[in-house]
């Protein structure tokens, strides 16, 4: 879903800060434009992770352009896998191979994903590629 965002352009010296109107209070930052989505998306999904909440609708960008409190930055719209929020976790007890869990972990940090971020990500591929959703 393309949820849009409030970019406070960085320099040299400082990191492209972002806002993201839709989801309060939640904010992110990256070097490079290029990482600006997959930070937006972990920022996200650390916001929503154990929060009994209803993920939001996009804003319109139109509405958004409009308000004094953004200016002076730029909009982007970053598709944001919503399947991916979890607002309500539940805990469960698995046993993997301990040299499995490291190689997840590795993984996951590598992508900035959780463990179980990286988890459940990897079991709704494949409950989708078996369904032939993908």
């Amino acid at each position: 879903m393309l949820y849009p965002v409030y970019v406070h352009v960085g320099d040299e010296t400082h990191a492209h800060g972002v806002t993201i109107p839709d989801f309060p209070g939640c904010f992110s930052a990256a070097d490079e434009w290029e990482a600006l989505p997959d930070m937006i998306q972990e920022a996200i999904e650390l916001y929503c992770e154990g929060e009994d909440m209803d993920i939001p609708a996009p804003t319109p960008l139109e509405k958004l352009t409009t308000n004094p409190d953004y200016e002076g930055g730029a909009w982007m719209l970053v598709d944001v896998d919503t399947s991916s929020l979890s607002t309500k976790p539940i805990r469960i007890n698995i046993s993997l191979p301990e040299n499995l869990v490291h190689s997840i972990d590795r993984y996951a940090k590598s992508h900035h994903l959780t463990r179980s971020g990286f988890l459940a990500k990897a079991a709704l591929a494949e409950i989708q590629k078996e369904s032939g959703i993908l």
